[in-house]
């Protein structure tokens, strides 16, 4: 298999469809982990002055690119969302609970998180419901035009449903408090589906990472933070004041770009592996639309099979049928999905579940035949 040899294209390998979940790392990704270990052992202590001139800018330029964001200096790099989302919420005064707008579908990273804070009385949010879907953004900007809050968290592609947010500037427009702070989670929505933020660059944070549809694995996450917003959070590292410019208040420096959000030393394998996947990329050619466009045939060719015969699932068991308001992976409602996944898995076909939600999610390292096949096993379980 083109460029995937090394994992779902050897001998034996899976077929994996949770490509939303675990994305397989290409190839040329094992290069990219070797040079960062050869990058230590030669470099030594001067192995940051090659990562923050050369590795980071690289990954800082990539990730703007994709997303169209007008300045690179505005990306801070992490080995995780969650990092970002407690640096966030230390921006805010300690004097009263931090008042939060999400909705009821964030990931764990978030939700957890908040949920957590929120028993303390630390945090008081207000979730709104994704369901049902036609009415979700309209819903949700009404909330967000109506009260002060002064966290505002919502994800591009929600992950139990596939869900896809149209209208980010929208939603991000709507806010009124020009002192809140948005914050969109990219996650599933990054190199899944186009997402052009020139127009919201100024004024929405947005954060992602390598794990899924960037193919980069692990300590690759990124946090776009808008000009002006979160200058001083109180959960800092002190990466955060390698390039500080300017001094808030006469105490701890913070840098003006996205590095005041930066925490402290951390693996930079992740960014390396990113930097090779995203060359790689460019080199074959593969823009987010064209490996979009790759998965949208395929997703039809499995939809088509599962109709035609008598499997546990169907079309008109998805949360969202329309393709245009999908991410890059199938949710279909079933009661039967824990077990589905587990006889799949006996097949050695790997796909997912939350809860009652089974998760199906093809990547560029798929073909029609690979739906066919997974369509052929889906009628042969029994439930």
């Amino acid at each position: 298999m083109k460029g995937f040899s090394l994992s779902v294209g050897r001998p034996g390998a899976p077929l994996h469809a949770a490509a939303h979940s675990h994305h397989p790392w290409p190839d040329v990704s094992l290069a990219a982990q070797e040079a960062a270990w050869r990058d230590a052992a030669r470099l030594l202590d001067t192995k940051w002055d090659h990562i923050f001139a050369q590795v980071i800018p690289a990954a800082q330029r990539h990730v703007a690119r994709v997303l169209n964001l007008p300045d690179a200096a505005s990306i801070a790099f992490g080995p995780n969302t969650h990092s970002f989302v407690l640096r966030l919420l230390s921006c805010f005064p300690p004097e009263r609970p931090v008042r939060v707008l999400t909705t009821s579908s964030e990931f764990l990273s978030a939700a957890r998180q908040l949920a957590r804070l929120e028993e303390d009385g630390v945090v008081e949010v207000t979730r709104i419901p994704t369901q049902p879907f036609e009415s979700f953004e309209a819903r949700f900007a009404e909330v967000a035009g109506g009260a002060a809050f002064d966290l505002v968290f919502f994800s591009q592609v929600f992950f139990d449903s596939g869900f896809r947010v149209g209208d980010l500037a929208g939603i991000v427009d709507s806010v009124r408090n020009p002192e809140a702070l948005v914050a969109i989670d990219g996650y599933h929505g990054f190199m899944a589906v186009p997402a052009d933020l020139r127009a919201i660059a100024s004024r929405a944070f947005y954060l992602a990472g390598g794990y899924k549809y960037a193919m980069a694995g692990e300590g690759a996450c990124f946090l776009h933070c808008p000009p002006g917003y979160g200058l001083r959070p109180r959960d800092t590292g002190w990466y955060a004041g390698f390039s500080a410019l300017e001094k808030g208040g006469g105490g701890v420096p913070y840098a003006s770009d996205g590095s005041r959000f930066l925490g402290a030393t951390f693996d930079a394998s992740g960014l390396y592996r990113f930097n090779a996947v995203q060359d790689w990329l460019q080199s074959e050619g593969l823009t987010v639309d064209q490996m979009l466009a790759q998965v949208r045939g395929i997703e039809r060719a499995l939809l088509a099979a599962l109709d035609r015969t008598n499997a546990p699932i169907r079309s008109s068991d998805l949360f969202v049928p329309e393709e245009d308001r999908r991410g890059r992976f199938l949710a279909f409602h079933t009661a039967d999905a824990a077990k589905i996944t587990a006889k799949l898995a006996a097949q050695n076909i790997i796909v997912d579940h939350r809860g009652d939600r089974l998760r199906i999610g093809f990547g560029i390292y798929h073909a029609a035949d690979d739906a066919l096949r997974l369509a052929r096993a889906l009628t042969s379980v029994r439930v």
